[in-house]
């Protein structure tokens, strides 16, 4: 460093213990720039500039999962967790560390995994076969349940693994934990728009009387929360749905084979409103209009016949495309075999 780049920096260090005159010290030399730096390191350090992060290579099975994990644990197999497994045996360890908090009061557990399930579950296995050296990389925080929250739903939004049920169960889990069931606040502290969030608040909120007809309900996304969610009322609609989802139910259980998401969708429907009751206009009815949650017209449905279903989308209606997007899934849903 130059010697007047080195004056500079000897500034900017000293102005945090300023003299009674209110003039900086000035050092020179190696002496100078050693303490100029620890100054400076010691200023960002209080400021919030610089976090210092501790890992640690730990016992598995000195961790529990964090009771607001958003992650179901019990899901997790080889299969799952099959690429991450192939990962760290070919790297020799586990490259990115999982995100802890220490425990206390427990004798049996040291940390909580805040993030990393994946990672947890996967050393533990290599631990169980010919592994037994590997160890779980942790980063240990020191953060409360709400900033624990946000961190997990951060690192997992973009992680194509994590389901969008598991997803919308714990969004609907942290609306009254952290946000007294505000959603408006909470989309604003997760920065994302309300309409965003309402797609998988719906899912969660699905009663189970109707998701029982899926055999694998994780497979459900946040677009077909949009159809089944229509199934729900009036209560003589919701009560064919939840009929035939029972029926469904036990048809797939006695035959062992899964019927497709949108197979099931499509079932739920005409049964919810058959073709004499349909709520569906007929080729003589009257048109129905599908609105969005704030009630502007978003498409008409036409018609229904032998030949198909005629649509009109109301683009000048204030809806958003967005809307469009979801009111047309969910017609294709309950049309589209």
């Amino acid at each position: 460093m130059s010697r007047k780049n080195t004056g500079f920096a000897a500034d900017l260090a000293a102005g945090i213990d300023l003299t009674e005159e209110g003039a900086p010290p000035r050092r020179s030399g190696l002496a100078s720039n050693v303490l100029t730096g620890r100054s400076n390191r010691l200023a960002d350090l209080a400021s919030g500039a610089i976090v210092n992060r501790t890992h640690e290579l730990v016992d598995p099975a000195r961790c529990r999962m964090w009771a607001g994990h958003n992650r179901d644990y019990a899901l997790l197999t080889e299969e799952r967790c099959a690429d991450l497994i192939e990962s760290i045996k070919a790297q020799g360890r586990q490259e990115i560390p999982a995100i802890v908090r220490r425990v206390s009061g427990d004798a049996n557990y040291d940390f909580e995994v805040i993030c990393g399930a994946r990672r947890h579950w996967s050393i533990g296995w290599l631990r169980a076969h010919n592994y037994p050296d590997f160890k779980f990389l942790v980063d240990v925080r020191e953060i409360g349940d709400e900033e624990a929250f946000r961190l997990a739903d951060i690192e997992n939004r973009a992680r194509d693994d994590l389901t969008d049920l598991e997803r919308a169960k714990d969004y609907l889990r942290a609306l009254d934990a952290y946000y007294e069931g505000r959603q408006k606040t909470m989309a604003e502290r997760l920065k994302v728009s309300e309409s965003w969030l309402t797609r998988y608040l719906d899912l969660a909120r699905l009663p189970s009387e109707l998701t029982n007809a899926f055999a694998h309900p994780q497979d459900l996304g946040i677009r077909n929360a949009i159809a089944l969610k229509s199934l729900l009322k009036p209560e003589e609609r919701k009560a064919r749905a939840f009929k035939e989802a029972e029926r469904l139910a036990r048809a797939q259980a006695e035959s062992g084979e899964a019927m497709p998401v949108l197979e099931v969708i499509k079932a739920l429907s005409l049964a919810a409103a058959p073709p004499k009751r349909s709520g569906f206009p007929k080729r003589s009815g009257k048109p129905e209009t599908i609105s969005n949650a704030g009630g502007r017209p978003v498409l008409r449905i036409d018609g229904t016949d032998r030949k198909g279903v005629r649509v009109t989308l109301l683009s000048k209606g204030g809806a958003s495309r967005q809307d469009a997007e979801e009111a047309i899934r969910a017609v294709l849903d309950q049309h589209w075999a």
